[in-house]
């Protein structure tokens, strides 16, 4: 991604990717995905909203809105105590070590597990945004994994569908798609992504 990376400001939104090393490997059983995702809301939920997620096996897709205002002291997290402000990148690199940890740790390897610094992408059009949440909840029918996003488990397509409790950012995302119909009806259609071809990263 280059040595000069888009940084993550407060107050904007983000298309947030990785890959593993050499295309290799993110998740090699199914607690892997439920123990990326908890980790996502230990490290990433206090200092952004989550709209949309995919996680496919060599690779993941992470639309977050960095929010403007982090109260330090309400946040649980193991960093020194004269910390006195949390970096969001920070927080998104102890994410994604702490996940490579237990990862090497459960499949007796070491190394990296994550192909490079992850990746990012500025959006600020709202056609962008909504198309973005297409494309992310599309990767596995993109990568012929499944027909439909209903299919595939490992993205917040049945979370926003669901009434289950969810940190991801559900009445925002619904109200923004102006009700769960039209949000179903929007990713049974073919979009045209030529739009967002400069906000996505594969």
């Amino acid at each position: 991604m280059g040595n000069n990376p888009t940084p993550l400001i407060q107050g904007n939104f983000y298309h947030i990717y990785n890959r593993g090393i050499n295309s290799g490997n993110l998740f090699f059983e199914t607690e892997n995905y439920y123990h990326f995702l908890r980790l996502m809301d230990q490290y990433i939920d206090p200092v952004c909203d989550i709209y949309a997620w995919a996680l496919l096996k060599n690779h993941f897709h992470l639309l977050v809105y960095v929010k403007t205002e982090v109260d330090i002291e309400k946040i649980v997290f193991s960093v020194p105590k004269k910390i006195e402000k949390i970096s969001v990148v920070q927080q998104f690199s102890n994410w994604f070590n702490a996940y490579t940890k237990a990862i090497n740790k459960r499949n007796h390897r070491t190394g990296s597990l994550f192909e490079t610094s992850f990746q990012r992408k500025l959006v600020t059009n709202p056609i962008y945004f909504k198309n973005l949440i297409y494309y992310i909840h599309y990767n596995p029918v993109h990568h012929h994994l499944v027909t439909h996003p209903l299919e595939y488990a490992w993205t917040s397509y049945l979370t926003i569908l669901s009434d289950k409790p969810t940190k991801v950012q559900r009445d925002h995302i619904l109200q923004f798609f102006e009700n769960r119909n039209c949000f179903e009806r929007y990713h049974a259609e073919s979009q045209n992504l030529s739009n967002i071809i400069d906000f996505i990263i594969e």
